[in-house]
């Protein structure tokens, strides 16, 4: 082996290598995109069954209301109003949270692997070590 740390390996009465290592891509789990999917569907689902049975509601509680004249038949009706508004909104929320959790998903996986070095020895010997690291590198770069 022909390297910088061949003084390094005859002291140690070592042998060392260069190894390099390929990024490992993982492998997503299915099962838990299958789930968040499953529960999307189901949440959109109720969330649509509540709305159009608000909505139905909210035709009979005005149509009572007119009939009657009454101030709590209104006020039941406002709050009707407002219940379905709000859950429309969810509904809205539902899609947002659900890219939220497809970026986070792909976010996950590491973009790099960083594979660290270490030296044992004292500092003189790391500092002759660089310099001539420095100097290879720099005779090399030159040409």
């Amino acid at each position: 082996m022909n390297n910088s740390y061949e003084s390094i390996d005859n002291a140690l009465d070592i042998e060392s290598s260069i190894v390099e290592s390929k990024p490992v891509k993982p492998v997503p789990q299915k099962q838990e995109r299958n789930d968040i999917t499953k529960d999307y569907e189901y949440t959109r689902a109720n969330l649509y069954s509540l709305i159009e049975k608000g909505q139905e509601a909210i035709n009979g509680i005005m149509e009572l209301a007119g009939e009657s004249a009454s101030p709590r038949a209104y006020e039941v009706a406002g709050q009707l109003i407002k219940s379905v508004a709000d859950t429309t909104d969810k509904l809205a929320d539902l899609q947002k949270k659900l890219k939220e959790l497809e970026e986070d998903n792909s976010k996950k996986s590491p973009s790099n692997v960083t594979n660290n070095a270490l030296f044992v020895g004292s500092t003189s010997e790391l500092s002759k070590l660089l310099k001539q690291g420095f100097l290879n590198n720099n005779d090399e770069n030159s040409e």
